[in-house]
């Protein structure tokens, strides 16, 4: 059970040492200009990406299903920040 939640703060501190690529480069660079919305929002889909590998890798037993799982979780979570980020397909969630 332990190892559950130590899995679990493993993937969040990943996700969230993420944020520090924009955090820096914002540093070095005036093409990267986000606001605390942006960080907010970017540490919402980190933290939903994340339970929702916690709860593959605890509801299937079979490792072939989790790794698809996975891949397909993580897969959606790139399509919807970059739709957020870009407009990939003119969503109305589009950013300007």
């Amino acid at each position: 059970m332990i190892a559950d939640y130590k899995r679990l703060f493993i993937l969040l501190a990943s996700g969230f040492s993420l944020l520090l690529i924009p955090a820096v480069a914002m540093q070095f660079s005036s093409e990267v200009n986000w606001g605390k919305e942006d960080f907010i929002i970017a540490g919402l889909l980190i933290i939903g990406t994340v339970l929702f590998i916690e709860i593959a890798l605890r509801k299937f037993k079979n490792q072939k299903n989790k790794g698809l799982l996975v891949l397909a979780i993580v897969f959606f979570a790139i399509l919807l920040f970059m739709e957020m980020a870009v407009g990939l397909f003119g969503s109305p969630i589009a950013g300007d």
